[in-house]
């Protein structure tokens, strides 16, 4: 379950960022993956868009132990690419994070300490522009109420640090919400004496993670 695991940084969203050297275009993609075949996945969209590129050179790391890890230069001299990019990963402590560098080359030659800077430059440059957030391992709970609670219910998620994951409306309002592990011993407690009567509370037996920026 999702309190066995471990606290982790990890990109806030997908985002690029562009780079020119000596009239080679290196554009960085990353993104947030949450397993291999989601890397892949991404990897494979980067490479699409960008049919036309000179190389499409990519890293990953995925996995609770961080055992995928992939890199590929994609035609550059071996060393110059996929492993500059994994280490960048590696250098800001990111799981389940991928990453696709485009080039267009420019007709200039940049030797191999140029590649591999400009490589990890444009890596780098995409981290900064996608922003980490921290995920902090959580507990999944199904809650129902009626509308006459759920304004207050909803108002102690929020303010005990959960997070709503789902919320259905019929004749009651259903809820799925991440707890942060603190807060799970007390949680039936506290929403008795909030809605005066035991909760219809559920735990389920799924991960759960809560992010923050970091």
């Amino acid at each position: 379950m999702a309190n066995e695991q471990q606290a982790f940084l990890t990109l806030a969203g997908p985002a690029a960022a562009e780079l020119v050297e000596k009239k080679s275009r290196f554009i960085g993609y990353a993104a947030p993956v949450v397993d291999e075949a989601a890397a892949l996945a991404f990897v494979q969209e980067i490479k699409a868009r960008h049919r036309d590129a000179t190389h499409n050179c990519y890293a990953y790391q995925a996995g609770d132990n961080d055992q995928f890890q992939r890199s590929s230069d994609d035609g550059e001299p071996s060393g110059t690419a996929g492993r500059p990019i994994l280490e960048v990963i590696r250098g800001r402590g990111l799981k389940n994070t991928a990453v696709v560098v485009t080039r267009y080359f420019g007709g200039i030659l940049l030797g191999t300490g140029g590649l591999v800077r400009a490589y990890g430059a444009a890596a780098k440059l995409a981290l900064e522009a996608a922003g980490l957030v921290r995920c902090e391992p959580a507990r999944l709970y199904a809650l129902a109420v009626d509308y006459a609670s759920w304004q207050r219910v909803e108002a102690f998620l929020q303010s005990s640090g959960c997070e709503q994951k789902k919320v259905g409306f019929s004749d009651r309002v259903d809820v799925q919400f991440a707890a942060p592990l603190a807060l799970c011993e007390a949680l039936p407690k506290r929403l008795s004496e909030l809605l005066g009567q035991p909760p219809s509370l559920l735990l389920l037996d799924e991960a759960a993670w809560l992010q923050t920026p970091y």
